[in-house]
């Protein structure tokens, strides 16, 4: 795995050091200190870290609650503040940015330990919940299907039927079949088009790609798919009006 890269924003020269010796030896990847709020945004753009230090108390025209503002404009980068007993009205302010964690000064090095542990369990998540977020999107002829990296296409009229599998679905093509994590319900949600239809709580079929509809099931691709008489009887007027 790449290091966790973390840059510093620190005036205290000493403090600074001090603290980017404690992150080597933790095994993270120190792009620097930087003392100046001015230097930041060069510096982000030119090294791009995954997580900021930032010390609330800068010396100079803005302190690092306003350089956090303007870093947030262009730059989703999680902040750890830094802080020497910030007051309520700092506290209320710094709030705003949404920062990962505080760290008061002095500090010990296993409290610099959790914070960045925290944060860093906590990026983890947010990139799971958007991966989640992005593992099915629909089109109105294709569904993009997340397939390790990548997002592959998948035309809808090459889906023959979806069939639910707890909290996952296999969706079952002509000559593939892929996995995504969705509850049927779900899925039917996004899949808002006229030739797909749920006949069953596990199952939802192509119309189009139906070979026999017989008392308590039909088939497709040699799948028997139970169906209910009243889900039976809504199949047949869609199929008319398909």
């Amino acid at each position: 795995m790449e290091k966790i890269k973390i840059l510093i924003v620190e005036d205290e020269m000493i403090i600074g050091a001090n603290i980017a010796l404690q992150l080597t030896n933790l095994g993270y990847d120190v792009l620097g200190v930087i003392p100046r709020a001015e230097e930041v945004l060069p510096k982000i753009h030119q090294t791009l870290p995954d997580i900021l230090l930032l010390d609330i108390y800068l010396k100079g025209d803005l302190d690092g609650i306003e350089l956090a503002h303007i870093i947030q404009k262009e730059f989703n980068i999680p902040i750890i503040y830094l802080t020497a007993n910030a007051d309520e009205a700092h506290f209320n302010r710094a709030k705003t940015t949404n920062p990962y964690a505080f760290i008061s000064k002095p500090f010990k090095k296993l409290d610099l330990q959790h914070a960045i542990e925290l944060t860093i369990l906590r990026i983890q998540e947010e990139k799971k919940s958007e991966i989640n977020e992005l593992e099915t999107f629909v089109m109105s002829d294709s569904i993009f299907i997340r397939s390790h990296d990548k997002m592959i296409k998948v035309n809808i009229n090459d889906i023959l039927y979806i069939e639910a599998e707890r909290n996952y679905c296999k969706i079952h093509c002509k000559d593939k079949e892929h996995l995504i994590v969705s509850t049927l319900k779900d899925l039917e949600e996004k899949l808002n088009v006229k030739n797909l239809m749920r006949i069953h709580r596990s199952f939802i079929i192509n119309m189009h790609h139906i070979d026999e509809i017989a008392t308590s099931h039909l088939v497709i691709a040699k799948k028997a798919i139970p169906v209910s008489s009243e889900l039976k009887k809504q199949l047949l007027l869609h199929i008319q009006k398909v």
